[in-house]
């Protein structure tokens, strides 16, 4: 018999009430990054969030945005979701919140915003990248030295047509279209709505941000959507230090170009235990391009075949950069999706929650803030060996740990209990970050500050 297998346990199970112990006793470290940014008073000081006539009852905007935010960085995914956190009493007080509202509650609140309040989620999260970024080891978010920015669009499919903004996509189905800006690992910004061609924000996104990079290394990547010459012309004026786009829906005169290029411009052919290709520059001048681009080209041959292969990558490349280098790089844009991806599966954004184009943009809004709290909280003050942590990783086992609440004479006690090996690194955390009950009353405060 094995000496490792799959056996009874021989523990007892017991049941207990759980009104006075949750299973989301890692808020508190989200809570506490809130708080060294600022957001619950940035949040507070923007009056264009609150939607009431009378602003003495109901929910404030800074306690919607805070049950949603907790609700997306505890693995929930929707309004439901949000309304099951705000029954959690344990895990309200352990945050600051003395109820918690319900699903109809939250909906009316984001159907209730308007393009400017939507603006000031927005500015508020640009303001935490910012924050976290220049807090953050340069190691950790920079590469070489170079603060790297990517622009992608990304496909929000939906199920009916009550859906506003959302239009036929060219697989035929529903969708909205969310364009996204990012700095380094953070998500910077985005637009969710209807824009039917798949860069349409990208000028809108590099006017907004534009000052956030310059004067200082970069290093720009989008993929071909953003190719056509009325956008090269705008990547072009955005200051950035090196930039590359995929480049393959207009080849037909570069394939001409590069097919008269002299043998001596093309790089030499490698060893036989590698790959058989070959790389030059070529210049060509694409239609609407206000001057000639420079492209990275490669070709090979696959067996049997006669004519040569192309593949091309549009650039503003450093003066020491080979063609190949180009490619190189621009390969770790693969690693910019895999963000993207994440953020769609680590949060479950799929599937926007309203019919209302503005309450969903206000959602997505605070969706960023979640993802960025979750990776400001890695980036930050996890240790080294955590820093390849996913989403989902940092929100199982970093998030989801279970408190219990005794109370004393005089005060109330939760006990946090930390996975095996955490312990030291909770208690340096808490002792930095999150604050100390001091003696006497409590302070009355507005809201939450650090």
């Amino acid at each position: 018999m094995p000496v490792y297998t799959k056996r009874k346990t021989r523990l007892h199970v017991q049941l207990t009430n759980s009104n006075q112990a949750t299973a989301h006793g890692g808020q508190v470290l989200i809570d506490a990054l809130c708080r060294r940014f600022g957001l619950w008073q940035r949040l507070h000081q923007e009056p264009s969030l609150d939607p009431r006539k009378r602003t003495g009852a109901g929910f404030s905007p800074v306690a919607n945005v805070a049950q949603l935010l907790f609700t997306l960085t505890s693995g929930g995914v929707s309004l439901a979701d949000a309304e099951r956190l705000g029954q959690d009493r344990v895990l309200l007080q352990l945050l600051g919140l003395a109820k918690g509202a319900d699903q109809t509650t939250l909906g009316e609140w984001l159907r209730g915003q308007t393009k400017e309040s939507v603006m000031a989620l927005h500015r508020i999260n640009a303001d935490l990248v910012a924050w976290a970024s220049q807090q953050a080891k340069r190691g950790r978010w920079l590469h070489a030295g170079e603060v790297e920015l990517f622009f992608d669009d990304t496909e929000i499919e939906v199920a009916g047509h009550q859906f506003e903004g959302a239009r036929i996509n060219y697989e035929g189905n529903r969708a909205l279209s969310w364009q996204t800006l990012w700095y380094g690992p953070w998500l910077l910004d985005g637009i969710l709505d209807g824009a039917g061609d798949v860069s349409e924000h990208l000028p809108v996104l590099l006017d907004e941000h534009q000052p956030r990079w310059q004067g200082r290394a970069s290093y720009f990547y989008a993929d071909s959507g953003s190719s056509a010459g009325k956008y090269l012309n705008r990547i072009e004026r955005a200051d950035f230090t090196r930039w590359s786009l995929s480049y393959n829906k207009w080849t037909d005169k570069l394939d001409r170009l590069a097919a008269e290029l002299p043998e001596s411009q093309w790089s030499a052919l490698p060893p036989a235990d590698q790959p058989q290709e070959q790389y030059a520059w070529v210049r060509h001048q694409p239609g609407e391009c206000q001057r000639a681009q420079k492209f990275a080209a490669v070709r090979w041959k696959r067996e049997g075949d006669l004519m040569w292969r192309y593949a091309y990558r549009v650039c503003q490349a450093g003066d020491q950069d080979r063609p190949q280098a180009v490619f190189e790089r621009h390969r770790l844009k693969g690693a910019k999706e895999q963000g993207f991806s994440e953020v769609l599966s680590g949060l479950d954004l799929h599937h926007p929650p309203c019919k209302d184009l503005i309450a969903n943009q206000a959602f997505y809004a605070i969706a960023m803030l979640a993802y960025n709290v979750l990776l400001s909280l890695k980036v930050l003050d996890l240790p080294d060996d955590a820093q390849g942590w996913r989403i989902r990783t940092i929100i199982r086992y970093l998030l989801t740990v279970p408190v219990s609440v005794s109370t004393h004479a005089r005060y109330e006690v939760a006990r946090i209990c930390i996975p095996a090996g955490w312990l030291r690194w909770w208690r340096l955390f808490v002792d930095q970050w999150v604050p100390k009950r001091k003696p006497g009353r409590p302070v009355t405060q507005a809201v939450d500050s650090a």
